[in-house]
């Protein structure tokens, strides 16, 4: 990045990203209208698409495997006497009014 006569000339590999982004962009429009008329390719496109967006939305989401190895550890670590546990439910809400 330089900046000259306090204006803001981003480095050349950010132009470059930039228009490869605009140059895949404009690619992608232009392969929907390829594909615009056949209503079979338009819904395979969009399925694909939504699952793609998908993963880029939440990335938080577990697979089934992480999910149970995490309830595995947990089970693991609470025979282990590491965890907390309470005895009513007033007990629980005042720990997580206190974190």
């Amino acid at each position: 990045m330089v900046v000259q006569n306090s204006v803001f000339l981003p480095h050349k590999s950010i132009i470059r990203k930039t228009m490869t982004a605009l140059q895949m962009n404009a690619e992608l429009f232009r392969s929907l209208g390829v594909i615009a008329e056949d209503e079979g390719l338009m819904a395979k496109a969009v399925k694909y698409l939504k699952r793609l967006a998908a993963k880029k939305e939440d990335s938080t989401l577990l697979t089934r495997e992480e999910f149970f190895a995490n309830i595995e550890k947990a089970e693991q670590e609470l025979a282990e006497g590491k965890g907390i546990t309470f005895t009513n439910l007033d007990e629980m809400n005042a720990w997580l009014e206190a974190i």
